[in-house]
């Protein structure tokens, strides 16, 4: 799967499982880590594992792919699922905001899809 591919596979995902301020971010030109990052928040801890979790089953049962790595599944306050060439992170909110990626990476084109509304 191509990188863009991946990265708007996780972000149906997560819009599938009602994450907020869903954001795809572009950041092929800026770094080496990733292609992509896709950042999501859930509504609590329990929302915001259950948004990793299925990201990481979705991925696996029905396109074949796991995460190379995964970090954050002690913390419940930031998950990490590394795709190499596209980054997902979710958080909780007061996770997100303290981080700010969107802010680290402002460089970084914003291609977020637009989902249609439930």
């Amino acid at each position: 799967m191509e990188p863009k591919e991946l990265a708007m596979t996780v972000a149906a995902i997560l819009d599938n499982k009602k994450a907020a301020r869903l954001k795809v971010l572009r950041v092929h030109d800026l770094t080496v880590m990733a292609d992509y990052f896709v950042i999501a928040s859930g509504t609590s801890t329990t929302h915001v594992k259950s948004l990793a979790e299925e990201v990481e089953f979705k991925m696996k049962e029905e396109h074949g792919i796991a995460p190379l790595r995964t970090e954050g599944f002690n913390s419940n306050s930031w998950f990490i699922l590394d795709y190499a060439s596209v980054i997902v992170h979710v958080f909780t909110p007061d996770a997100r905001d303290h981080f700010a990626l969107e802010h680290l990476w402002a460089d970084g084109e914003d291609v977020t899809p637009q989902f249609d509304a439930q």
